[in-house]
């Protein structure tokens, strides 16, 4: 919640549940860190963590703060002539090109590629995007935005294909160093469940689980319905999984819209 003070925060879901009233939708969701008290909330959920991790001064300090056997997984990717580089737009397409692959493997409608050349435009060269090659070409990537001391990673994806290559350990450890470079005192991995494969892989490099609490205005249905690992949801994860990815790009924008 983008408030300073109760009342403000008050004021703004208000609004928000007006607007809910309004266009008649099922429910309205609101993703907090701190819980807030307000009339219309009938449902929360806390199963989820913002996993961050307090950056030092330099990529020495950093590099040391690892332990041996996630240093030698970076180490391995050496082997298999990766490359790594950082720019703006000009690199949207080779980001897309993985973000959308891991986005169909994955069984989810992939955003359309207009919201990222949004993002580099907007952010006003505080987002850009880090790619990963072998042989020139792109095996993972990542989307950083650097803003008020602290490095946001909103999506990062490799190829399945290339996990033995450890292209993604390689990625995330040069957007960690990326970070140090634009001066942040905090890498934001993003949220994951308690417990979890990418809660995991992001406590490995030293992250700390900080709370999420997202808080719902329901006005119909089974809250239970909301969630993505539902039994009917999961039948049409596993037809979207089949789609070729040309045809997730061409249809996925349309659908993405309507999902929280």
């Amino acid at each position: 919640m983008w408030a300073r003070t109760t009342n403000i925060a008050q004021e703004l879901i208000d609004e928000a549940c007006k607007l809910a009233d309004e266009l008649d939708v099922k429910y309205l969701e609101l993703r907090h860190e701190t819980p807030i008290v307000h009339g219309k909330f009938n449902f929360e959920r806390n199963d989820k963590v913002h996993m961050r991790l307090a950056l030092p001064e330099t990529d020495e300090e950093l590099n040391r703060s690892f332990k041996s056997k996630l240093r030698s997984q970076i180490r391995k990717s050496n082997e298999h002539n990766l490359t790594v580089q950082f720019g703006g737009a000009e690199l949207i397409d080779d980001f897309y090109s993985v973000f959308a692959h891991n986005m169909r493997d994955l069984g989810t409608p992939v955003f359309a590629k207009k919201l990222f050349q949004c993002i580099i435009k907007q952010f006003e060269g505080n987002a850009e995007f880090g790619v990963v090659r072998r042989d020139g070409r792109a095996i993972a990537s990542g989307l950083l935005v650097h803003r008020l001391g602290c490095t946001e990673v909103p999506s990062a994806s490799c190829l399945r294909e290339f996990n033995r290559t450890n292209a993604n350990m390689l990625m995330y450890r040069n957007l960690l160093r990326r970070a140090i470079e634009k001066g942040s005192h905090t890498f934001d991995f993003g949220r994951s469940s308690e417990g979890s494969g990418t809660y995991k892989f992001k406590a490995q490099w030293g992250a700390k689980p900080h709370p999420a609490c997202w808080q719902y205005y329901v006005r119909k249905g089974d809250p239970n319905d909301m969630r993505a690992d539902v039994g009917s949801k999961q039948k049409l994860v596993q037809v979207w999984q089949r789609l070729p990815v040309w045809l997730t790009k061409l249809i996925g924008p349309s659908i993405v819209r309507g999902i929280p």
